[in-house]
């Protein structure tokens, strides 16, 4: 498989060190028993735990409250949680292509970004910042819209192969790993490649992927999810994606999550 930017040389490696017993998982997953026709269990917990990686102060009993029995927050305290939560459902009635990512960027960042930066791409240069204003890491600058027309080409590709239920995990943590050092938005970048990850799962395996419990096990370990992030490096122009094991063996370790 030739593609443009998303790396397929750890595969093999990835594909030995994997357990046996994720697709069996995978495969007894089910909609969660709080689940109604207006209200969906799994996609609460993907928003919450999503957004709280990002710093949200928000906690799922209180969600669950709000959506279910419609409990009365402060809307400062569930209106990015809802955005994100609407962005999921409509990444589950839609097919994963650069239009709707956009899409999906722009209902993300409804109350983050102004409207004239919803969806899209970045000119200017990023850094990332820790909570002490220390420099984190270095984005891709003048290549980032280059960059990401190679990452729509190969996500492209990749819908359009047939792959095991392992290399559907395999491309999927990429797609994740690959948009965050890109980091081609003016924010809710983590938001969107989590969302991404998922949503290229579900296309290639169906909508069960969307049940997995990936974010929630991302925040419980939220130190080990950065740290493989940085892994690769500091620079995007310096990432080494031969060290990003550790990073894509995350989502199928999530799996225990919904045990």
């Amino acid at each position: 498989m030739k593609l443009q930017i998303v790396p397929v040389g750890l595969m093999e490696n990835y594909l030995a060190m994997v357990p046996a017993n994720v697709q069996g998982i995978f495969e007894r997953l089910h909609e969660h028993e709080l689940s109604i026709e207006t209200f969906s269990f799994y996609t609460s917990v993907s928003a919450v735990f999503s957004s709280k990686i990002e710093g949200e102060p928000i906690e799922m009993d209180s969600y669950l409250k709000y959506k279910l029995f419609a409990t009365e927050f402060l809307p400062s305290y569930t209106r990015k949680i809802d955005d994100l939560y609407e962005a999921y459902l409509f990444a589950q009635k839609n097919e994963l292509t650069k239009k709707n990512i956009g899409a999906a960027h722009s209902l993300i960042t409804a109350h983050i970004l102004v409207k004239a930066l919803r969806g899209k791409i970045r000119t200017g240069n990023m850094v990332v910042l820790t909570g002490d204003g220390r420099i984190e890491y270095v984005a891709a600058a003048p290549v980032v819209k280059a960059e990401m027309k190679k990452f729509y080409a190969d996500i492209e590709s990749l819908l359009a192969t047939e792959m095991s239920f392992f290399e559907a995990l395999f491309f999927a943590s990429l797609i994740h790993l690959v948009f965050v050092k890109i980091h081609p938005f003016g924010d809710g970048n983590g938001r969107t490649a989590r969302l991404l990850e998922k949503w290229f799962l579900a296309q290639k395996l169906g909508s069960k992927a969307w049940f997995v419990q990936s974010e929630k096990y991302y925040y419980d370990n939220h130190k080990a999810y950065y740290d493989n992030i940085r892994r690769l490096g500091l620079e995007y122009d310096g990432l080494d994606f031969n060290n990003a094991l550790p990073f894509l063996l995350m989502l199928p370790k999530s799996f225990s999550s919904n045990q």
